[in-house]
């Protein structure tokens, strides 16, 4: 990571040189987050928990990571992202121990739901605090360029290599071990960012406000009304990602027990539609850093999702368990999540002077889509059935489309930006090369 012609072509990439081990350590995090992801759900079914339960489960495990998600970004105004990444690992390893040694072989079901419920907040203190690390030390013009890389990374895990790694184990050491190999990627990915990253702007609180530490909490809740665009952003985070967790509890029971897939098939059809996404997060990315943000999020976010969500429910209902054709509609849905990323830049420009206040709302929204996405189906899966949940979901989507155009920045009169954003139909979204925004 020393050697120059490395560190140019990490520069060319639009990663930051000196977290670039923190990707990596990221993507193998995420993987073993992502593991369970598409097989969790069906596999409490078979240990006699019912359908209502697990979703349950489900939920308070996304209140957690809701949660978690919101500190992650005041606890690292307070005490520096690394801190942050380091009690998430924490948190995560120690209650997914807590799960295998103690709540399934026991079958109980109030361990479960405290040991699961609080795995949730470890995933958003690891993952959005190195996020907060990225905005900090990115050059603002590379902004949306280098979210698109941390979304690689973070859905490459979750739940696309996870749920490949998931199938290719289940078969050889059954799912239960398949839990344990998780929580070993889970921990070789956390000492990886965190003990090889050498940039020391993580070890400590961000500079910026010198505001103390209850008015860093309190900052980053009334943000939301002290700047409703930041509120708003933060609404259509909570869509973005809300129907890909509530269609972790539902989708792996229909495509199996409805539309007539195996396990396996549907493990290889959810690794499919995120490898898809994997690689479009990177695509929308530089999209959105030429094209235009809210742009971006608005066409290729809000209004593809809407469409691709109930392509992925109507097409195999109607053709059956046709595989290259559900492959082509779930990498369609895969693909369309990933207009959103831009988001991730957008957010915290719309607060130059209290970045990391926004980034905490922004980070609120995304681990809320872990328990609105759930919480959708429980509410909704009894009296509509799943096709009632799919077009809740993608009139959501319909409202995420309308509610970007409201996301405008600041302008900036007399400055080069500000010209070019008027002549593009959008505010500015960059500053020149080279020049980092306010930390994170």
């Amino acid at each position: 990571m020393t050697n120059s012609p490395p560190r140019s072509l990490i520069t060319r990439l639009g990663i930051p040189p000196t977290l670039a081990w923190g990707y990596l350590g990221l993507l193998l995090f995420m993987i073993g987050d992502g593991v369970e992801s598409g097989y969790l759900s069906p596999y409490l079914a078979d240990q006699g928990i019912p359908e209502s339960r697990v979703a349950l489960l489900f939920t308070v495990y996304g209140i957690a990571a809701g949660l978690a998600a919101w500190l992650s970004g005041v606890l690292s105004e307070l005490w520096g992202p690394r801190r942050v990444m380091w009690t998430g690992l924490g948190i995560w390893g120690a209650f997914q121990t807590l799960f295998l040694l103690a709540a399934i072989p026991l079958t109980s079901y109030p361990l479960m739901m405290l040991a699961y419920g609080l795995r949730g907040l470890g995933y958003p203190l690891f993952a959005y605090g190195f996020l907060v690390w990225v905005a900090g030390v990115t050059p603002r013009a590379r902004l949306g360029t280098a979210m698109g890389w941390f979304w690689f990374a973070f859905t490459g895990g979750l739940p696309t290599l996870g749920s490949l790694v998931a199938g290719g184990l289940i078969p050889r050491i059954g799912a239960y071990a398949t839990l344990w190999a998780a929580l070993v990627l889970v921990a070789a990915g956390g000492l990886i960012a965190l003990l090889l990253i050498r940039d020391d702007r993580g070890a400590r609180r961000p500079g910026g406000t010198g505001e103390g530490p209850v008015a860093t909490l309190l900052g980053s809740v009334t943000i939301l009304w002290r700047n409703p665009r930041v509120g708003v952003g933060s609404l259509v985070r909570v869509i973005n990602t809300a129907s890909q967790f509530g269609f972790f509890v539902i989708m792996p029971l229909h495509f199996t027990r409805t539309v007539g897939f195996s396990l396996t098939q549907w493990l290889h059809l959810l690794s499919a539609m995120f490898a898809t996404n994997i690689f479009a997060n990177l695509l929308f990315g530089v999209v959105g850093d030429r094209f235009g943000w809210r742009r971006t999020i608005a066409w290729f976010g809000g209004a593809g999702c809407a469409l691709s969500t109930l392509l992925l429910f109507y097409v195999p209902d109607a053709a059956g368990p046709d595989f290259p054709l559900a492959l082509l509609v779930a990498a369609f849905y895969g693909a369309t999540l990933a207009g959103y990323v831009p988001i991730s830049a957008l957010v915290p420009t719309l607060e130059p002077k209290h970045q990391g206040q926004a980034l905490a709302a922004l980070n609120l929204g995304a681990g809320a889509s872990t328990f609105v996405g759930p919480a959708v189906v429980a509410a909704f899966v009894g009296p509509l059935g799943v096709e009632g949940v799919v077009w809740i979901f993608a009139g959501m989507y319909a409202v995420s489309c309308v509610l970007t155009h409201f996301l405008k920045l600041p302008d900036e009169p007399g400055t080069a930006d500000a010209g070019a954003a008027a002549r593009r139909g959008d505010a500015p979204e960059g500053a020149a090369a080279g020049t980092a925004p306010a930390p994170a």
